[in-house]
């Protein structure tokens, strides 16, 4: 009988120097999961912030933020980047969530106001309408929240590298 314990150490040491060389790596990232639920993460960030609009008939410039900061955890979470190109991702996606957020509200107001439903909303205005309505209603501080809006998409759609 033999009572010695096989040495493990050195017969797994290329399984166990693999597997801490997996550790280090940074997560792979997902480009087409990053835009899919971003652009629907902006969607929903835009329909919110239509229908609160609407709801107490004042746009509040912070619902800009939310909406950057929506898209931005989305992109972080489903995308899982740790590139630049994922905070580029969750900027321009933030912006897009902002300008539809404001497109949905001058909707919102036109079904408000003409009592028809959504639907039928997009089939009496058009888009030079829609964008001149924009144009009036936009504002300088308008940029601000946009600017804070892209800047939080950025910053929270990168996952940070660890070292």
């Amino acid at each position: 009988m033999n009572d010695e314990t096989p040495n493990t150490t050195t017969e797994n040491a290329p399984e166990a120097q693999a597997a801490a060389f997996v550790q280090s790596l940074p997560p792979a990232g997902s480009l087409p999961l990053a835009l899919g639920t971003g652009l629907v993460a902006a969607l929903i960030g835009a329909v919110i912030w239509a229908a609160i609009t609407v709801a107490i008939e004042y746009q509040i410039g912070w619902m800009a933020v939310g909406v950057g900061c929506l898209v931005g955890f989305t992109v972080r979470w489903f995308g899982k980047g740790t590139t630049s190109l994922y905070g580029y991702i969750g900027g321009g996606l933030a912006l897009l969530g902002c300008v539809l957020g404001n497109a949905f509200s001058i909707l919102g107001f036109v079904c408000k106001q003409a009592d028809i439903g959504l639907f039928k909303v997009f089939e009496i205005v058009d888009l030079p309408v829609l964008a001149g309505a924009m144009r009036e209603s936009f504002s300088p501080m308008d940029l601000l929240f946009y600017g804070i809006a892209i800047y939080e998409g950025y910053k929270f759609s990168v996952v940070a590298r660890s070292s």
